[in-house]
């Protein structure tokens, strides 16, 4: 089984620098998950949900695309606001607010091309499928 993701999950980016950020979900589902909020497929908003990475190295990131074009082709991490899309595929069984709980086997995309994982899902009690 996999375990719920809440509030305060660390997740990493695969086109971050060895960073890792953490999952905002606000308490509007009303539904905790070790005493903190639950989150859903849809808590992937870029700044509301999921926090800029602090250093991005995707060739499609349009600050990357600058940074480099200003160190003349030279490839250069740049600062990361998420492009991202809903995660997938959630929980099969389990619903909140009307769509799919999140797990940590979910994973986010990225339209700059990283894909975001849960490293830590801020909780170990609740295990969902």
């Amino acid at each position: 089984m996999a375990i719920q993701v809440v509030h305060g999950a660390t997740l990493m980016c695969t086109m971050s620098v060895g960073t890792v950020t953490t999952l905002v979900v606000p308490p509007v589902n009303r539904v905790n998950s070790g005493g903190v909020p639950a989150a859903n497929i849809m808590d992937f908003k870029p700044i509301a949900n999921i926090p800029p990475f602090p250093l991005c190295f995707a060739p499609a990131n349009p600050t990357v695309i600058a940074a480099t074009a200003a160190k003349l082709g030279v490839a250069t991490p740049a600062a990361c606001v998420p492009a991202t899309t809903p995660w997938t595929p959630g929980s099969p069984t389990v619903v909140l607010g009307g769509v799919p709980a999140l797990n940590n086997t979910c994973t986010c995309q990225c339209m700059f091309g990283g894909t975001i994982t849960v490293i830590n899902p801020g909780q170990v009690t609740e295990l969902i499928a």
